[in-house]
């Protein structure tokens, strides 16, 4: 996957819920090299700037700056698989202690 990896902030198009449309958010690359080198697609979770109230799963960004976002974000249980063309751009990576956090709380959604 040229030009991306995992642990990196991208700007995706994201789809609503109720696919009443599409606006483009920031996620997280969350796959693994070895599925991006097997497929077409990327798994992403999303990050939001609503910071206020925290779900389980979520994961307040410790250094958002370094992430390349404009405002405090935590990352959410969203998960979604996209194509790679949906990717607008990088916009920075997490810290290494922001992602290891990710990964905890990613694996307690799943129950892995």
């Amino acid at each position: 996957m040229t030009g991306y990896s995992r642990g990196d902030v991208v700007l995706v198009g994201f789809v609503f819920a109720d696919e009443s449309g599409r606006k483009l958010r920031p996620a997280i690359i969350i796959s693994s090299p070895a599925y991006h080198r097997a497929r077409q697609e990327v798994v992403v979770a999303a990050i939001t700037s609503k910071t206020r109230r925290r779900l389980f799963g979520e994961h307040m960004i410790q250094d958002w700056e370094r992430a390349g976002l404009l405002f405090p974000s935590m990352v959410t249980g969203i998960i979604r698989t996209i194509k790679r063309t949906m990717i607008d751009r990088k916009l920075g990576s997490l810290a290494k202690s922001d992602f290891e956090s990710v990964e905890r709380e990613l694996r307690r959604c799943l129950g892995l």
